[in-house]
């Protein structure tokens, strides 16, 4: 017996003849009474009274069709939550850093969310560290962030090389000059930014130790400070071309060393991932 079986036998009692059950089931009608024959021998009982006139169900016909009705219902949720678990859906957790969030998450969420609509992407902004940390311990499930990720808890994958950019202001001294003030202004990041470490590792190995810091907690915070003439920084140079060109702005090329920067895609290893995890990854 299968399933097509029992929806020939559904038929029949139907329409009350095996000549309109097959014309329904569009077959013969000689494969229609060696279905219901193959039943009735199956199950050791006669399913339906025949006449010249129709065929009806007996009282063993009448338990099978109950039975037939809820396998028939059984077989359409399986088929329900198979489909819905086949499909992408649920919730992800993605960190990123200030510019990552400016400049790359609207692009990511367009491209995601037309692929898989039953997804809900939640971004958080944080420092590198508190993101690596909060990918380990179960409060994100990825996370983007610089290269390189020494952490044998965790998968990286390599998104992109970004080359970074000193930031001065158009009018007003040249950078040499800037950097012989006292004492140099920075406009940065709280501890913890990649930016601001490279700034600083910039500095120093100018063998500038002494400069005065101004933490902002904003990317366009930063850009004004910058175009006001109150200090230098340090952002993406494909982030100032796209977003900030018109600004009053003038970049400064670093050395490969310190000016590319590599971000990577982070997330745990050797723990199952969810299909939306698996569909985010695979993105890239």
């Amino acid at each position: 017996m299968n399933t097509n079986d029992l929806r020939i036998f559904e038929a029949v009692a139907a329409n009350g003849s095996f000549t309109k059950a097959a014309e329904a089931m569009f077959t013969v009608q000689s494969n229609v009474t060696a279905r219901i024959k193959n039943l009735e021998e199956e199950f050791g009982a006669d399913l339906f009274t025949r006449t010249s006139r129709k065929v009806a169900l007996t009282s063993a016909g009448e338990t099978l069709m109950q039975y037939s009705k809820q396998i028939d219902h059984l077989m359409q949720e399986a088929k329900k939550d198979i489909k819905k678990f086949s499909q992408v859906s649920g919730n992800l957790k993605i960190g990123c850093i200030e510019t990552t969030m400016a400049f790359k998450v609207p692009d990511i969420l367009t491209r995601f969310t037309e692929a898989y609509p039953d997804v809900d992407l939640e971004f958080k902004s944080q420092m590198r560290s508190d993101l690596i940390n909060d990918v380990i311990n179960y409060k994100l499930d990825a996370a983007f962030v610089s290269a390189p990720i020494n952490s044998p808890e965790l998968e990286q994958l390599h998104i992109k090389e970004e080359q970074l950019v000193i930031l001065a202001p158009a009018h007003g001294p040249e950078l040499k000059e800037l950097l012989t003030k006292q004492p140099l202004k920075i406009i940065v990041f709280d501890q913890g930014c990649v930016f601001r470490a490279r700034l600083e590792a910039w500095l120093n190995a100018k063998g500038i130790i002494q400069y005065k810091s101004i933490i902002l907690n904003s990317l366009e915070g930063i850009i004004n400070f910058v175009e006001a003439g109150l200090g230098i920084s340090i952002l993406p140079a494909e982030l100032i071309e796209q977003y900030y060109s018109g600004r009053k702005l003038k970049t400064h090329m670093l050395n490969k060393e310190l000016g590319t920067m590599s971000t990577v895609l982070i997330y745990r290893k050797n723990v199952p991932q969810s299909r939306a995890l698996k569909a985010f990854v695979e993105m890239y």
